[in-house]
């Protein structure tokens, strides 16, 4: 089983975009019975009285035109405990590398990257938060998500 959490700052836009977009990759190659797939926020930022905000809906929307459901999904935040749960802490950029490698701890350090990495580039995923640009950060995500997959398939 491999088990694999994206990262972002908020758990509403770019981790969750990441976690849904892998599943659908997983799933259409019928291999979903391999993986565990989640995402979580190193910030409390989208969360209330314990309960996460949904997946910001320009996010929702985006993947809703390519297919996949993301209904239900809501923010958490990553815990030190995830550590155990997770082989591999995928990050969307060199902040959220540093906040996982704080709650995760240093002796988990290996299991953080950057999604980018896996197409040989420092860059970080764009953030649509900032940018309103939803479409570059799809992308983003994809080709990184398209080479992190590679991997499983050697």
């Amino acid at each position: 089983m491999h088990r694999i959490m994206f990262v972002c700052h908020g758990n509403i836009c770019r981790s969750p975009m990441a976690e849904y977009v892998f599943r659908d990759m997983v799933e259409r190659d019928g291999r979903d019975s391999e993986f565990a797939i989640s995402s979580s926020a190193i910030s409390s930022e989208e969360i209330w009285g314990g309960v996460g905000n949904p997946v910001y809906p320009p996010v929702k929307a985006l993947l809703k035109r390519e297919g996949i459901n993301c209904e239900g999904k809501r923010a958490q935040k990553l815990t030190p405990q995830d550590a155990d749960r997770y082989d591999l802490f995928v990050c969307m950029d060199e902040s959220n590398l540093r906040g996982a490698v704080r709650i995760l701890g240093e002796q988990n350090k290996s299991k953080c990257v950057k999604l980018m990495s896996y197409l040989g580039s420092d860059d970080d995923v764009s953030d649509p938060w900032y940018t309103r640009d939803f479409n570059t950060c799809y992308n983003d995500i994809c080709r990184g998500l398209t080479a992190l997959y590679k991997i499983y398939n050697a």
